[in-house]
């Protein structure tokens, strides 16, 4: 359903009642700030619904993945767990145009609002199933997929909605809390799902989903968005008619070249969740708890460079040339070292890299790309970004079947090295916007 002005009017007028409410700073006292999530509630409600969101998806990606591996599949375990994967990351492929047209008509909130119930539902609906027995694999994965369709339209209008919840000079504050529920996610995923499967089921794991889901929904529905002019953001007037999507990245050289070293380093990092459990199994000869040791691990490290991500010196193409190149190192040592506490701590030196990775090229794309045009670009990231996640999905559990898991990680170290190569080389090719100064008083 489309906002109508009386709407947009309403939540304008929440929004401003909110900020006068604020605490303002004392004279002498203006350059510091309290953080974001303090100062900011309707942002504060909205980032902790995606925390809860994201935790959820992923905390039933680990769960299942393990449940796959150690109890449910006696062979192939490797093929049924990236066939898994493959199909949990689907849906923000196939649906990138859906996903960009409802994110361009709809109220931001009510396609956040919508996504996390439909999610909780389909969670509920799957425990109880669950707790009566016989659970098909096939409806497993089923519920994998509903998730991850949901997801795929949480995601890319969280991210277009940050100018409607943030001021300016506060886009890369909040990119960087927002790109911190991955790790979140991560994290949580890590403690809670291969352990919940040990202990309670899919049964258990997928309530918990559900009690996820459903408060993110009220979270999202309590808070209040501001309407953001187009013409105002931008400094120009709004175009009158929705640009298609292929040529959004056509008109952003740099981004795209960006997106396309991304897309082929997501060829290999990727892999690293089907690699896990089947390194767990057959090298470490582990359980859940050594799961979520290792999850834990990739997670507490990119929660870490999400916040970090911005003091990493240098431009955004050499920064990141360079953690492609750390994380290669950190994803192929294990291949040579299989002790526990060496993978742990390579594992959090990968997810380090790829937080800072995150959040710094995210903040770029944010200040270069036209509002008018975020609902359209942030569906194609998102969709550029997963095609190769199916494919690394199927083909490394594929491979986990007749190699090591120890052969698959030097496999992902030397097949990210051409990415960071690729990036280092696009250098100055890509501009640098200024970052705005706030206007005024805190928001």
């Amino acid at each position: 359903m489309t906002a109508s002005p009386m709407t947009n009017t309403a939540d304008t007028t929440d929004t401003e009642k909110e900020k006068e409410k604020e605490p303002q700073p004392r004279p002498g006292t203006g350059r510091r700030r309290a953080p974001l999530i303090l100062r900011n509630r309707a942002f504060a409600a909205v980032w902790l619904g995606q925390v809860l969101t994201q935790a959820a998806v992923r905390m039933f990606q680990v769960g299942v993945s393990w449940w796959i591996v150690a109890y449910a599949v006696p062979e192939a375990r490797g093929l049924a767990s990236g066939l898994f994967m493959a199909v949990c990351t689907l849906p923000a492929v196939a649906l990138a145009p859906v996903v960009a047209g409802a994110v361009a008509r709809v109220a931001h909130r009510s396609v956040l609002r919508t996504a996390a119930a439909v999610a909780g539902g389909a969670s509920a609906a799957l425990a109880l199933w669950a707790y009566g027995g016989g659970l098909p694999l096939t409806t497993v994965y089923a519920a994998g997929l509903a998730l991850a369709t949901c997801q795929a339209f949480f995601d890319p209008c969280l991210t277009t909605s940050v100018p409607e919840l943030v001021d300016d000079a506060d886009i890369e504050t909040a990119t960087g809390f927002e790109l911190s529920t991955q790790s979140l996610a991560g994290l949580s995923g890590a403690l809670l799902g291969a352990l919940t499967v040990d202990r309670a089921g899919v049964a258990g794991l997928a309530a918990g989903c559900a009690a996820a889901y459903l408060g993110a929904a009220v979270l999202v529905a309590s808070a209040r968005f501001r309407t953001v002019a187009a013409g105002d953001a931008d400094g120009a007037a709004a175009p009158t008619r929705r640009r298609p999507l292929r040529r959004i990245l056509a008109e952003l050289p740099s981004v795209r070249r960006i997106l396309i070293c991304f897309t082929a380093a997501n060829l290999f990092t990727a892999a690293v969740f089907v690699v896990i459990p089947l390194y767990t199994r057959s090298v470490l000869f582990g359980g859940g708890g050594t799961v979520a040791l290792l999850e834990a691990s990739l997670g507490t490290g990119a929660l870490v460079g999400a916040f970090t991500g911005t003091r990493v010196p240098g431009r955004p193409t050499v920064a990141g040339a360079w953690c492609l190149a750390l994380m290669a190192l950190a994803l192929a040592l294990p291949g040579l070292f299989a002790q526990r506490p060496v993978v742990a701590g390579c594992l959090a030196v990968a997810g380090w890299c790829a937080g800072a990775v995150s959040v710094r090229f995210v903040a770029l794309f944010q200040r270069m790309v036209p509002t008018a045009d975020k609902p359209g670009f942030f569906a194609v990231m998102q969709a550029v970004l997963g095609a190769s996640l199916p494919v690394a999905s199927l083909v490394f559990g594929s491979a986990g079947d007749f190699l090591s898991p120890q052969t698959l990680c030097l496999v992902q170290g030397i097949g990210l090295l051409p990415a960071a190569c690729a990036l280092a080389l696009l250098g100055s090719r890509t501009p640098v916007p200024a970052v705005a100064q706030p206007a005024g008083g805190e928001r």
